[in-house]
Parts: structure tokens; sequence; C-alpha cells
């Protein structure tokens, strides 16, 4: 055999051996870096509380010129500053259960920023007490303060007890929703409550110092990834960096998603149930957790994009890999098929099957989740803590 074809025989050769190994889905071809999803995860999620960030400051913005003008129109540009905000945390809820700062431990921001569901007479007059409520109690909460209001949320054990946060500032914007699910309205609160109303200054004052906390809170883990936070994560071994990435997805998806934010709801038929019940944003926090979960395995997020969680379950076992795709695509499908707004499909006759079919889709790729930490070496869970 001559040098040139000896040459030409063995490139053939090795270029058989290459497609054979690619034909074959579970042997890849490149190996991917750990680090750099682990990396690739950390700028991601960066990224993305700076976003809400930036959205919590224009809505504390909108806030305060209501407060100053408290005209119907300022009153309308708030609540739309509050929607357009939840578009941006929604998808940072991918970070929880990830033994993260949003949830670390129990003096964690997770608490002061979206605790639902709450009391709504614990902050403000409802339906049938014109006088309850922080805003209608001077004497025992004479200042409005961000002291004050830290102080009195969810003390001891009363988890309902909520006084800040998204969803204190979405009652404050739209109060009860009091409509039936048929209708498809949200809370029907008046901007006169601010002017005209018993202690309307002192409910500006809540709804202003409410604005003010949760771009504190938000600055906090912004800070945390900035520094600190990101310095010990990266530092943390590859296994569990990636373990805590892959459980917070599962977690999420399955545990809280699936579970506590829609079935329960489903369930009680009760819209007092839904997250964002004021507003009728239930059906858009809804996706928007889903779309987090979905950024977090792909590993994009605008115009970030990198090596991904779902890299190195594909390189582990691509035919799982496939699975997985199809179980985030049936997933989505069933939750974006699901009716508007979320008290709606969980009352109405012909939507609840759907609702249903979006639970079990998210059990299904909450399931499929934890196989996938299983073929790359880490033992997962889609449950949620107890």
């Amino acid at each position: 055999m001559n040098f040139k074809f000896k040459s030409l025989f063995v490139a053939i050769i090795t270029a058989t051996l290459l497609v054979s190994c690619s034909d074959n889905n579970d042997v890849p071809l490149t190996k991917v870096s750990k680090k750099l999803v682990i990396e690739n995860y950390a700028a991601i999620v960066l990224q993305n509380y700076k976003d809400a960030l930036t959205d919590a400051q224009a809505l504390e913005t909108a806030i305060n010129t209501f407060a100053t003008t408290p005209t119907e129109a300022n009153f309308t540009t708030a609540k739309a500053a509050w929607k357009t905000a939840r578009e941006s945390y929604g998808t940072t809820e991918a970070f929880r259960f990830a033994s993260g700062p949003i949830d670390i431990d129990d003096d964690a921001p997770e608490g002061l920023l979206n605790s639902w569901p709450l009391d709504e007479n614990y902050i403000d007059y409802v339906d049938t007490d014109a006088n309850s409520g922080i805003v209608n109690n001077p004497t025992t909460y004479p200042t409005i303060t961000k002291a004050s209001l830290l102080g009195v949320n969810q003390p001891g054990s009363n988890e309902k007890s909520v006084s800040i946060g998204y969803h204190a500032i979405e009652f404050l914007l739209w109060g009860q929703d009091l409509t039936a699910p048929a209708d498809k309205k949200a809370g029907q609160r008046a901007y006169t409550d601010y002017t005209t109303k018993s202690n309307a200054d002192r409910r500006k004052e809540y709804l202003k110092v409410c604005a003010d906390l949760l771009t504190d809170h938000l600055q906090l883990l912004v800070t945390a990834w900035e520094g600190s936070y990101k310095t010990t994560f990266l530092a943390l071994s590859e296994e569990v960096a990636l373990k805590n990435m892959f459980t917070g997805i599962a977690i999420l998806t399955k545990g809280e998603l699936s579970g506590e934010r829609i079935f329960v709801a489903y369930d009680n038929k009760n819209q007092e149930d839904e997250h964002s019940c004021f507003s009728d944003n239930t059906d858009r926090d809804i996706r928007l957790n889903l779309n987090g979960i979905v950024n977090v395995y792909n590993g994009t997020y605008k115009n970030i994009s990198g090596p991904s969680i779902k890299d190195l379950v594909n390189e582990a076992k691509a035919t799982l890999g496939s699975e997985i795709a199809t179980a985030l695509t049936a997933a989505q499908t069933a939750v974006n098929a699901t009716a508007t707004p979320f008290d709606f499909a969980i009352s109405d006759a012909t939507e609840r099957p759907k609702v249903l079919v979006s639970v079990n889709s998210l059990n299904s790729l909450g399931d499929k989740f934890v196989e996938g930490g299983t073929a790359i070496g880490l033992k997962i869970s889609a449950e949620l803590p107890d």
C-alpha cells in the first residue's frame, strides 16, 4: 500500500468511526465543560435579577408619581408597571429551591418579595370590613415605614399575614377581585381610595413604602450574584453546583408550579388560591415560571446562551435528552392551552380539564428532570422539601 493510498484509507476509516459514533445516541463526539455550564447559569441568574430590579425601579417611579398626583391615568400606569415588573421576576422563580440567596434560609428575601397567598384584611379594608388592616389602624400602627412593615411581615407562624412584596402591592393597586370568574375581570379598586376614602394618605404611604422595599430586596439579590454569592457558587464542587441548578428547576416544575400554584387552586376551585388573584395575572405567572425553567435547562436568557444542563444530559444519554425535550414541549403546549384568566380556567367546566392536563404534563416533566439528573450522576428530587 503506497503512502497516499494508506493516508486515504486511514481518513476513510476515521470518518466511518466518527459517523458510527454520531449514530450512537448515547456516545458524544465532544465533552461538555461542566465549569462553563455553571458559569453560564450564573450569568443568566445575574442578568435576570438585574432586569427584575430595573422593572421594579420603574414600578416604584410609577407608584411615586401616582402618590404625588393621584389621578386615574397615573393609577392605570402604576398597574401596568406592576404587570411589567412581574414579567422579569416571573422567570427568576427558576432560581428558587437551588440553595441560593433567594431562599437559602429564613433570612433570605423570598418571603419579603413574593409571599402568597395573603390575608387582604391584614393590609387594608375588605368587602366585609371597611376598617380592617394596617392602613386603617393608626392606633396599633402609628407609622408606616420600611422598618414597621418589615416588622409585621408574617409574624410568628402567620404565613398569610403578609405585609409587603409584589402581592401586597398588587392588592393595594387592584383590591379584592369580587367579580365572577366568567366576567373575566380583575379587582376593581378605584383610584379614589387614594384621594377621598378614609386613610387615603396612609394608603399612599403604604404603597410607596412597599415599592421601596421591593427594590431594596431585589438589589440584595443582584449584589449577591455580582459578588459574594457568585464567588461562593463558582467555588462549589461541580457536582454540588449542578445538583443545585437541576434541583431548583425540578422542584419548581413538579412540587411548586404543578402542585402548589396550579393544582391546589384547581382542586379547590377557589380564586383566592391563585398566585396573582387580585390582578388576574396568574396565567402570566405560570407561563413565566415555565419559561424560566426552560431558560435554565437550555442555558439561554435573552442574548445569553452557552453550555447547559441540556447539553450535559444529551452528552450522557441523548435518547433521554430527546425525551426531556419532548416533555418540555408538551408542558409548554399544555400550559399555553389553559384559558385566561386563571380563575375562569379553574371554574369553567369546559376549561378545567385543560388545567389538569397542564398539571400532569408538568409532573411528567419534573420526573424526567429527575431521570436527567441521574444520567449525569446527580441525585435530585422534584418534590417540595418538608
